[in-house]
């Protein structure tokens, strides 16, 4: 049947439409790590009454939205570049500071070495260690600075949902300093985490300035069509990379809905007590009750493993022929045929993924 992650990605509901013969809407998404709270209200308003805006041109300054970005996070606003997504912002650092050999740990995010090929990099890995949540081994992560111009960490990483703790950070950073490399540290998914376990950079970028954070606002405010992310790094490092963007990339909407989501403090703190409990819950059912291998995770999504008689490619499938929608990782370097990404959305979608698995766990081994 072939894999339907054709772009490299989940969330891709043409493609599962097309394949499974089910309208876009019809399906209930795990294969994408959004939000399961949906678009804060505020947003979804004022943006309907903002419609008119998109009949001029967004400021190419990002202006106010760098204003209250900059009030939010205590930094000064010449640290901070809106962009098009955190995938932008990681194809302007790839542009603007032109490395020929980045390094990536894998599994990770795909866009990593996709990006870094597209613009004329040579790419070069190592791996993590399945026994310790996919993280490396800190002496090949060592050499991979010894050998790389750049090198991609995910913070939390992107299948495996595994943090750095502060003290790997900051010899990871150490690392850069010494060896003269760049580090762009993905947090994406950093929101999700329990406050007290946001560990970040952040605040000591002074002292790391080879040190590039890459944030998405997508994921936590259930934006993604609007596209908005941003880059944390020195001055200088942000001037090259703004030198790299394109006029207007981003839209006058994403604009506005970032600076009313940097509002959204309730709206966070409800989306980490339900992510944290939705997640125990899919975890204890898929490990104790199916028996499936379920890495311990911190942000909205789980990497999982399927047993042995039924590959990820055939429960994806499976899945989607009830409507249900799951991330493959076959096809993630460091992973197996047989590991997939789920995402963590509410008690009554969780519940009817869980009834799904039982079903196809039930006819995978005979028994319906």
């Amino acid at each position: 049947m072939g894999i339907l992650e054709t772009y490299g990605h989940g969330g891709d509901l043409l493609s599962a439409a097309q394949r499974f013969g089910v309208a876009q809407g019809d399906f209930l998404d795990y294969s994408a790590n959004i939000n399961p709270l949906g678009m804060p209200v505020s947003v979804t308003e004022t943006l309907l009454a903002s419609l008119s805006a998109v009949i001029r041109y967004p400021d190419p300054g990002h202006r106010s939205f760098r204003h209250a970005l900059a009030r939010r996070l205590g930094l000064p606003e010449e640290w901070l570049l809106p962009a098009n997504g955190a995938a932008e912002a990681m194809a302007l650092a790839i542009l603007g500071l032109k490395p020929q050999t980045v390094g990536v740990v894998y599994p990770c995010f795909s866009e990593y070495e996709q990006l870094s090929k597209q613009f004329g990099a040579h790419v070069i890995g190592c791996y993590g260690k399945e026994e310790n949540g996919f993280k490396p081994d800190m002496r090949e992560l060592h050499r991979l600075f010894e050998q790389a111009d750049l090198v991609f960490i995910g913070s939390p990483n992107n299948p495996t949902g595994i943090l750095y703790e502060p003290d790997e950070l900051v010899q990871i950073a150490q690392w850069a300093t010494e060896t003269n490399t760049w580090l762009i540290v993905d947090e994406a998914f950093l929101d999700f985490v329990a406050t007290e376990r946001q560990f970040t950079l952040a605040t000591q970028l002074e002292q790391y300035p080879r040190v590039i954070l890459m944030r998405s606002m997508t994921k936590m405010y259930a934006i993604p069509g609007l596209r908005l992310g941003y880059a944390i790094a020195h001055p200088d490092v942000i001037k090259q990379m703004r030198e790299k963007q394109v006029s207007w990339s981003v839209n006058s909407l994403a604009l506005l809905a970032g600076e009313l989501c940097l509002q959204e403090h309730v709206y966070e703190e409800k989306t980490r007590a339900l992510v944290a409990k939705e997640r125990a819950f899919l975890s204890e059912i898929i490990t104790h009750e199916l028996g499936w291998k379920v890495w311990p995770a911190e942000a909205n999504f789980l990497l999982l493993r399927s047993p042995k008689h039924l590959p990820a490619e055939q429960l994806q499938a499976r899945l989607g022929k009830k409507r249900i929608l799951i991330r493959s990782c076959a096809m993630y370097p460091g992973l197996t045929e047989h590991d997939v990404r789920i995402a963590v959305r509410s008690r009554e979608e969780n519940e009817r993924l869980i009834a799904a698995l039982r079903e196809v766990a039930a006819e995978g081994s005979g028994h319906a």
